[in-house]
């Protein structure tokens, strides 16, 4: 297939790239600092694509402002939903605009749509949070409506926490793990849908396949864990202590508005319809994912 991929630089598009022609399909990347061959330029926020995207068979959206980078202000606030709905919007519109469309889109989204639910199982049915980090997702997937409308197959992987050790919850704290210092965040009973992103990888490519994949996909692991028993199993493979916590108040200080979102909201997501169309997770287990990852 020719794949367009936004985001290719990223964590997740910078592993998704090399497995998509690793098994013989074309990517081309869409970038808003540069073109060339197989590289379209584009600007979200002046609504503009710089290319011809015909022939294009699929589309992976993965670009957005960083969640995680910087404190909440009304300005971070903006470009993070700005960078979502108009990006999404504007490519939705220009393929469902082609004179063959791309038979599918897969669109991210994340497990905050679902908010804060305590030990609630979250599937796909699940209502959304009303959290800002739920109301950003929810305008998120709809903003794909527009391929929806002219046919095109819309996938919204719910993406839970992504494990690697260039970047995401992992990588930021693996310092600190490795010199003794962690340790649970808050009361630690909070749960955490972690995700290898070899699973969000093989997960993506299986949506762009799978004709029966439809709407919102919920990827994370089939064992959440919650936080305590995430730290715990970290400090394991690590050999390393973890009994200095992160108290709840200390947090907010640090982070404000992002730690309730990303590290003290609660959310067990359950991969119901991954597990439904039978895709083999490559790491199912959190030790194994870990040791992976980090060659232990």
């Amino acid at each position: 297939m020719n794949v367009l991929i936004s985001g290719a630089t990223g964590l997740i598009g910078s592993a998704l790239v090399p497995e998509l022609e690793a098994g013989g399909h074309t990517v081309t990347r869409l970038s808003r600092s540069s073109s060339g061959a197989k590289t379209i330029r584009w600007d979200p926020s002046a609504g503009t694509i710089e290319g011809d995207l015909e022939g294009t068979e699929a589309v992976v959206h993965l670009a957005g402002e960083s969640i995680a980078q910087g404190r909440w202000t009304s300005e971070k606030k903006r470009r993070i939903v700005d960078s979502r709905v108009q990006g999404t919007r504007l490519l939705a519109e220009s393929i469902a605009a082609l004179s063959a469309p791309p038979k599918v889109m897969v669109s991210t989204s994340a497990v905050g749509y679902y908010g804060d639910r305590g030990d609630e199982v979250l599937t796909e049915e699940s209502a959304p949070g009303d959290d800002f980090l739920a109301r950003v997702c929810r305008e998120w997937e709809a903003a794909a409506e527009p391929a929806r409308r002219a046919g095109i197959r819309v996938v919204h992987p719910r993406l839970g926490i992504v494990l690697s050790p260039q970047g995401g919850a992992l990588g930021t704290t693996l310092p600190i793990f490795k010199l003794g210092g962690g340790g649970k965040i808050g009361s630690g009973r909070q749960w955490w849908s972690w995700v290898a992103l070899d699973d969000v990888v093989g997960s993506t490519v299986d949506a762009l396949a799978n004709e029966g994949v439809e709407g919102p996909l919920n990827v994370g692991s089939p064992n959440p864990m919650t936080n305590a028993q995430y730290t715990k199993v970290l400090g394991k493979v690590l050999g390393r202590p973890t009994v200095l916590p992160l108290p709840a108040p200390a947090a907010r200080v640090m982070l404000g508005e992002v730690a309730d979102a990303l590290l003290l909201a609660s959310q067990r997501m359950e991969p119901a319809k991954l597990k439904g169309t039978g895709y083999d997770f490559r790491y199912p287990q959190l030790e194994g994912a870990l040791r992976h990852l980090l060659g232990r």
